[in-house]
């Protein structure tokens, strides 16, 4: 395999933020009604609700968990501390992870940028590999993440008193101001990952030969090429950095360079064992806990994209069509720019009720001064009063990086 690193003319530049600067607009609408309904369903349904049916690995608990997972927060950084907070506040360590899970691969607004990026298979396949994920997980949960693990973790994360929470009636104004707050906050949250997803995607549809791709990825062996994508797929994510929606136009550009089907799956799949993430799980749970939540996750991941693959196989439904390119790379009157241009008003409408909010302040909420995560002052994980001025996080972690400032 021969890779030629020569110099990037600015005419390859150019390109490549072209591109992705159209895989971003094709997929704007989707964002923006993705990260809008995560909030309103953030404001309006209670985190004690959720933990009072969460707090046992059975059947009904795991769908439960599966289902709030699915209408709550797409980012994988809120979903993770989501789901900490949760498990602190009681439910069992592998339900919380399955709505981890859910709240990332199970959402709507990334089933909405597979199908606008990559097709409708690939949209389908999320909600057949998803459950693939969850029923998985639930079966092996409670032999790999042993009780003494699982205690020492509950033990280390400090669960506070009792708590009480109810759900905004929807009448409420500042509940919608709440729901603003959340969808900009989850904005704030993920503009990172997805300014990183779309410029390396727009740059390995670009300046990355076709051939290389074609070394890379095993070819025309069955199931061992589809096994090699598979595994593959899920490293390129943890090395990459990009997680959630961010990793849906980088698939499309893995797609468009070779990795198989299911490889490409299991690449979006993967938005949960990201190096930064795997840091959190340290954090939070332990070394040897977090070590366990990455094989596993890795090992699950796996399986479905091998299912995935084998159920459209046996359908004949495999896409077999690469296109030349990932996106269209010019504007044009369709139904993506109506789409956008409704999603671009629909944002500043929700930016508006954000500024508004945060002039007027909150009792109940506050931003992240760090990763400008919405958090709830009664359930921050921590506070720090400085110069006469309070401050709270979603995590400990935030609290130790702004404490070094």
């Amino acid at each position: 395999m021969t890779l030629v690193l020569g110099f990037v003319s600015l005419a390859d530049l150019g390109d490549s933020m072209r591109e992705a600067f159209f895989m971003f607009w094709e997929t704007l609408w989707a964002l923006v009604l993705g990260f809008t309904l995560s909030g309103v369903v953030q404001a309006f349904v209670s985190k004690d609700q959720m933990q009072r049916v969460m707090g046992s690995r059975r059947p009904a608990a795991v769908a439960r968990a599966s289902g709030f997972g699915m209408v709550s927060s797409s980012c994988s950084y809120a979903a993770t501390a989501m789901a900490k907070s949760l498990f602190q506040k009681g439910a069992d360590f592998t339900t919380a992870m399955i709505f981890m899970f859910a709240s990332t691969n199970l959402v709507l607004e990334l089933g909405i940028a597979m199908l606008v990026l990559l097709g409708w298979q690939f949209a389908l396949a999320e909600f057949i590999g998803g459950p693939v994920m969850i029923v998985l997980l639930a079966l092996v949960g409670g032999v790999v993440f042993s009780p003494k693990l699982v205690h020492a973790a509950r033990q280390r994360i400090e669960p506070g008193g009792a708590q009480h929470e109810h759900g905004a009636p929807l009448g409420s104004k500042a509940a919608w101001g709440d729901a603003a707050t959340f969808a900009i906050s989850d904005v704030k949250m993920l503009r990172r990952e997805l300014l990183i997803g779309y410029v390396v995607a727009g740059f390995l549809a670009v300046l990355v030969p076709m051939e290389w791709w074609n070394d890379l990825f095993f070819e025309g062996h069955g199931f061992w090429t589809t096994l090699e994508n598979v595994v593959l797929g899920p490293i390129i994510a943890v090395i990459s950095f990009v997680c959630s929606i961010g990793n849906v136009p980088m698939a499309a550009a893995l797609w468009h360079g070779g990795i198989g089907f299911g490889g490409v799956i299991s690449f979006i799949f993967a938005d949960l064992i990201t190096l930064p993430l795997l840091l959190i799980y340290r954090k939070y749970y332990g070394t040897a806990l977090a070590l366990r939540l990455f094989l596993t996750f890795w090992a699950v991941i796996i399986v479905a994209g091998l299912v995935v693959e084998g159920v459209f196989a046996l359908f004949d439904a495999v896409p077999a069509d690469r296109p030349h390119s990932v996106v269209t790379t010019h504007f044009a009157w369709n139904y993506t720019t109506f789409l956008n241009l409704a999603a671009i008003l629909l944002f500043v409408r929700t930016y508006l009720a954000y500024r508004n909010r945060m002039r007027r302040g909150s009792e109940r909420y506050a931003i992240d001064p760090v990763c400008g995560m919405q958090v709830e002052k009664m359930h921050a994980p921590a506070h720090l009063t400085s110069d006469g001025r309070d401050e709270w996080f979603c995590s400990e972690g935030c609290h130790a990086e702004y404490a070094k400032r």
